[in-house]
């Protein structure tokens, strides 16, 4: 790996980890508040969030709009991180909100009033998606193409190792105010790490900004032979080709870009299939992750063990499966652990293996979401990809956003009805990838010709 390669994985591997606190964030903050009003010894910064200890405890339970808050600006944030990236570049746009996502976890410590906090909360799932997209694209376009399947992967690793240390940090700030310094001080002291990430190469060239290329090449040796390959030794003669397809004869009219593929009935059975299956991953995957204190367990040991649950994601690019077969494996393995978990639950099992099943169900959602990820981007053909899986994209947070809303039991417990869609959601969503075509060792589609043909490796098995 080249230096500026280097650079963009150590560092987006810290932020991805430390993006992981303030993500569950209201899982801790809603424990530290039950917490000192059943123990009747509320501090004085526990105080200060209503003002006096009574107006504190009856409030509580407005603490939990938190989690609707911050699922409502992963929406907002998914409509956003895309054209602001585009437009703007994925480092500008990182840097941005890197640094206001560790400030909206220091103003809750030093304002720690009820409605600001849920605005906050609202404002750093802005900030999360944005991280999440940026990171995402910065970390595959500066890979090789024949290792992309593991940025995902290695980012969600690190995530993973982020929701295991953030318990422990929160299991050591019992009040409100070192509950939230001790989450976001440490993204603060890293900030300047992050301020020498490099740009895109591809969103570089893409935006004629060879100077900077050439300063990245200028590096070394090894910088020069990334940047060539990443982007390819014909890609100059390919530019002047697409300007030289500009100058049409006389009388001629440019192609215009219209939704007519988005229309086809086999671009939009895909489109429906996906958008179900993320709307389901999404809806189990965060259901599972905002309710794990809810098995009868400690919620700091629960949301320790939920992180290790998923660091076996990064063996995912390891399993030689096509993305179809992968896909009805982990669906059809998580909606039946949570179906065991459900049923279990119901029978008044041992807590401690009932929260076991639900963790397999969500390290098996996890995968399906990191599969779908790359399935999506690959069925759709060029002309409409960007705005089919901005739309897949947008049912993805819908599910997250519907998670929050799912009643609970009277005892805090997760409902009958809510295991219920966590389990049948994805069990559903097996059936329905019978009806999509395996893409995995494939070449990308371009036009609605290429989504016809039949698929070069049905099977998609020892596929990369």
């Amino acid at each position: 790996m080249s230096p500026f390669q280097l650079s963009v994985f150590w560092r987006l591997s810290l932020i991805f980890f430390f993006n992981s606190f303030l993500f569950f964030l209201d899982i801790f903050t809603t424990a530290v508040v039950k917490t000192n009003c059943h123990h009747g010894n509320l501090t004085h910064d526990a105080q200060t969030l209503a003002g006096k200890r009574a107006e504190v405890c009856s409030r509580t339970q407005l603490l939990s709009y938190g989690q609707t808050a911050f699922m409502v600006g992963l929406l907002l944030g998914t409509l956003m991180g895309g054209p602001l990236s585009d437009r703007y570049g994925r480092r500008p746009v990182l840097l941005a909100c890197v640094c206001m996502h560790a400030v909206c976890g220091v103003v809750p410590a030093i304002l720690p009033q009820l409605f600001l906090f849920l605005a906050i909360r609202c404002l750093t799932g802005v900030c999360c998606c944005c991280i999440n997209i940026c990171s995402f694209t910065l970390a595959v376009e500066w890979t090789a193409p024949s290792a992309r399947l593991w940025p995902p992967a290695f980012l969600g690793f690190c995530f993973s190792l982020g929701t295991m240390v953030g318990p422990l940090l929160a299991w050591l700030s019992p009040t409100w105010t070192k509950l939230h310094l001790a989450l976001a001080l440490p993204q603060l002291i890293c900030l300047p790490l992050y301020y020498s990430i490099p740009e895109s190469p591809s969103w570089l060239m893409l935006m004629k900004r060879i100077s900077v290329l050439d300063h990245y090449s200028s590096k070394g040796v090894a910088d020069k032979q990334c940047v060539d390959l990443l982007l390819g030794s014909d890609w100059l003669q390919q530019q002047k080709a697409a300007e030289a397809s500009k100058d049409f004869p006389p009388g001629q009219a440019a192609p215009t870009c219209d939704l007519h593929p988005l229309r086809h009935p086999r671009v939009l059975l895909r489109l429906c299939i996906m958008s179900y299956l993320s709307a389901a991953s999404a809806l189990t995957y965060f259901g599972l992750c905002m309710n794990i204190g809810s098995f009868g367990v400690s919620v700091y040991s629960a949301q320790f063990f939920s992180g290790l649950s998923e660091t076996p994601c990064l063996l995912i690019p390891l399993v030689r499966l096509g993305r179809r077969a992968m896909s009805m494996l982990t669906l059809f393995l998580s909606g039946a652990a949570c179906l065991l978990s459900l049923m279990l639950s119901r029978y008044q099992w041992d807590a401690t293996l009932v929260m076991t099943f639900a963790l397999i169900g969500k390290f098996c959602i996890l995968a399906t979401i990191f599969i779908l990820a790359l399935y999506s981007i690959e069925l759709f053909p060029t002309v409409v990809r960007q705005r089919c899986v901005s739309l897949v994209n947008l049912s993805f947070r819908l599910g997250c956003l519907v998670s929050t809303l799912l009643p609970s039991s009277p005892n805090g417990a997760i409902s009958l009805a809510a295991m219920l869609v966590y389990s049948s959601g994805p069990i559903l969503g097996c059936g329905l990838c019978l009806l999509l075509p395996e893409t995995s060792g494939t070449h990308l589609p371009d036009s609605l010709d290429d989504c016809r043909k039949p698929p070069e490796n049905p099977l998609g098995v020892c596929a990369t």
